[in-house]
């Protein structure tokens, strides 16, 4: 453990008071002056803060930033970082040859009075590593889980001095700086799921990788980007919008996934309570799917996303290993709008098999409670029958005769459906035989995977691809 990570709250914001040349503003919205007050108290502040100011009233808040259809959200605190320092650079233009500026920013939804809503907010910082240099920009969401106001205002401060410190002191890894932005802070009173970071002194940190961090080191669930990279808050990107989720390991991306997607689509606008201009593919990658050898590759990781982003899709990273978790999730989010599952066969085998929720008291009915009580449906792609050599699909699916009153239910009510269209002659198609033949130097994994995966599998050398392999292997058989 560093020294700077044993330094408590009030320490951080003195060594940051005392570091001559780091100056900056403070605007907090929602939740009281809670960060400033930090290093108010702890002597020294008029070293760091040009000024603070907390514009609780509607109409003060858009006189100073713009209207914003809502005020607890990204546009609003961006609105204030790029007020707040241009305020700085305008103002105070003398001490450019001296100062790293700083402006700092939040926007911030607390406990209420009858602790009926889910506190939240969004933290926003914008820095100066060196001196007449480009700033960099730091935005995150936060949920607050504190049962007291008190207790949330504490942790949000206790937040912001952590943000302060380490964009100054710990962003020389994202293990680093993760570790320093969330000390004292468990995941009980505090939790990221959404972190994004920007500018010449961060170009080295990918905002894929903090995504994925942020899941695999508890401090959320879930988080995901976009096909641009760009990282994503779930509850606004997904809110009240029709989801179709599909998740895997695609490592990589063939072209039975493809079909899968494009046919599940087809059928899932179907419905009548879908709406096309309102729908997200989701693809989901789980940390169990990303974990090899029982670890997870962050190159490997990065391989997926980029094959998964040059293809347009929505990427979640989760760490739900049981559908009925996942779609609780997401049912929490999208407000009732349906949502719509695209899984194999052998994965539904899997969901109806009773020993993976031995956890739950009320065991397997517990869970499709949870998880398939809302509007969900599921679409089962069929598979090669392993024994057989035949069709496997819902037609003869194979459960304990005890569950097929289930099933029954599942059918007749509209949650489960069998894929009405597919091509069956890409059934072959697995992604661990295509990944073995890329590693092995064989030709023909070419004609499994969509000529887009084909390209940049090649072009950015994905998933251990290397042309000599193939230039060697042709030459042997010549």
């Amino acid at each position: 453990m560093s020294e700077q990570r044993r330094l408590t709250t009030e320490e951080k914001a003195l060594k940051i008071n005392l570091t001559s040349d780091i100056y900056g503003s403070f605007a907090e919205i929602g939740a009281g002056q809670e960060v400033a007050a930090n290093f108010f108290k702890a002597g020294g502040s008029s070293g760091t803060i040009a000024y603070t100011h907390s514009a609780y009233d509607m109409k003060v808040s858009d006189s100073l930033y713009g209207k914003c259809q809502r005020y607890v959200c990204e546009d609003r605190l961006l609105q204030m970082l790029e007020k707040e320092y241009a305020m700085l650079e305008e103002t105070l233009y003398e001490r450019a040859d001296t100062s790293r500026f700083f402006a700092f920013a939040n926007t911030v939804e607390s406990l209420n009075y009858h602790k009926t809503n889910q506190g939240h907010g969004w933290i926003g910082l914008k820095f100066q590593d060196a001196i007449n240099q480009a700033p960099n920009e730091i935005v995150m969401h936060i949920k607050m889980h504190d049962t007291s106001h008190k207790g949330q205002q504490e942790a949000l401060g206790i937040l912001g001095v952590n943000l302060l410190h380490a964009a100054y002191f710990e962003h020389s890894s994202i293990e680093n700086f993760l570790e320093a932005l969330t000390y004292r802070l468990p995941r009980s009173r505090v939790e990221i799921d959404m972190l994004r970071v920007l500018g010449p002194d961060l170009q080295k940190l990918d905002n894929r990788i903090i995504a994925l961090k942020l899941v695999k080191m508890g401090l959320t669930d879930a988080t995901m980007f976009d096909q641009s990279g760009a990282v994503l808050q779930p509850s606004t990107a997904l809110y009240k919008k029709n989801v179709l989720l599909t998740r895997g390991r695609f490592r990589p991306m063939t072209k039975v996934h493809v079909d899968m997607i494009e046919s599940g689509l087809k059928q899932y606008l179907a419905e009548e309570d879908v709406e096309e201009a309102n729908t997200c593919i989701l693809l989901e990658l789980t940390l169990k799917d990303l974990t090899a050898d029982g670890k997870i590759s962050d190159s490997d990781f990065i391989d997926r996303a980029e094959l998964l982003c040059s293809m347009g899709y929505t990427v979640m990273i989760s760490n739900y290993l049981k559908h009925y978790k996942m779609i609780e999730y997401l049912s929490s989010i999208t407000q009732n709008k349906k949502i719509g599952v695209l899984l194999g066969i052998y994965n539904l085998q899997t969901i109806f098999d009773e020993k993976y929720y031995n956890t739950l008291k009320g065991g397997l009915l517990e869970a499709f409670g949870r998880g398939f009580g809302h509007n969900v449906k599921m679409f089962v792609y069929p598979a090669i029958d392993v024994e057989t050599g035949g069709l496997y699909n819902l037609d003869n699916f194979v459960i304990p005769n005890h569950l097929l009153g289930l099933l029954d239910y599942m059918l007749k009510t509209n949650k489960l459906a069998k894929f009405e269209h597919f091509n069956e002659h890409l059934l072959h198609i697995l992604s661990d035989d295509v990944l073995s033949k890329i590693h092995s130097g064989v030709q023909n994994w070419e004609d499994d995977v969509p000529d887009s995966v084909m390209k940049a599998i090649k072009f950015y050398h994905l998933f251990g691809y290397r042309e000599e392999k193939f230039v060697k292997s042709v030459g042997v058989h010549d």
